[in-house]
């Protein structure tokens, strides 16, 4: 499991304010590559041309996704929410699309920080923080009727308005916990299956030819999957969010 560790880089081990350790992690620095990664990929995307190349193509291509994937869900009111959501569903997947490159080989080992629930977990309380702001601020109170379903018998709503509050309230947990468990998943699996090619080839040729051989044909097959997986873990983020923005504006 070393390839989840945190460790503090540039001599920041024991920085600290207020008692609290702030190092720059490794956590912190792919956080960095990757919103780099993301403003080039934007920047080189913009310049607005008659007849768009590739990459124009592609930025395009991208953010006309999300925006129908907010008014499919959401109506046009949703096309407000476009540069948060597209936002997070582009970090989602640089994030986990630079932690399969393989760039150890050259040396860097990428990390990938959606491996860990405290990002994960973030990411979607900020989400969550933003449904209910809009909820309150838009329906005050009656915000709360989310949680008594239209038609709903009076003698059910003491049963009825727990359970939904407590479905509601475990909305950024489940949101979190989706991408986190899913990258680690792959990474681990990928992880084993290196362990075997090793393992194999050292213990001789007859188990490098067989074991080692089948293991890394699987983990070509794997990786191949991982990046599948990275794509839709992040259009699942970006699904959810609009979703749970929609009860937030129309109350559904």
């Amino acid at each position: 499991m070393h390839q989840f560790t945190i460790e503090p880089l540039f001599g920041t081990d024991h920085l600290s304010i207020a008692g609290y350790n702030i190092a720059f992690t490794n956590s912190a620095l792919w956080m960095v590559i990757t919103g780099l990664v993301l403003w080039a990929f934007m920047l080189g995307g913009m310049k607005r041309q008659v007849i768009p190349g590739r990459w124009q193509a592609a930025v395009e291509s991208m953010t006309s996704m999300v925006s129908n994937l907010l008014v499919a869900n959401m109506g046009e009111v949703g096309r407000k929410y476009l540069p948060y959501v597209f936002t997070l569903f582009m970090f989602i997947l640089f994030a986990n699309l630079l932690g399969l490159m393989p760039i150890g080989v050259f040396g860097a080992h990428p990390f990938t920080f959606t491996s860990h629930f405290t990002v994960t977990g973030v990411l979607a309380i900020l989400s969550f923080s933003i449904v209910l702001i809009v909820g309150f601020w838009k329906h005050k109170l009656h915000f709360f009727s989310l949680f008594v379903p239209h038609g709903t018998p009076l003698p059910m709503i003491p049963v009825i308005f727990p359970i939904e509050l407590i479905s509601f309230l475990v909305r950024p947990f489940s949101l979190g916990l989706r991408l986190f468990v899913a990258m680690t998943a792959g990474h681990v699996l990928l992880k084993v299956l290196a362990g075997f090619v090793i393992n194999a080839s050292n213990a001789g040729p007859q188990f490098g030819l067989t074991v080692g051989a089948a293991s890394f044909i699987l983990m070509i097959g794997i990786s191949a999957l991982e990046m599948l997986v990275a794509a839709i873990q992040a259009y699942v983020f970006a699904l959810l969010t609009s979703v749970y923005l929609n009860d937030a504006e129309n109350l559904h």
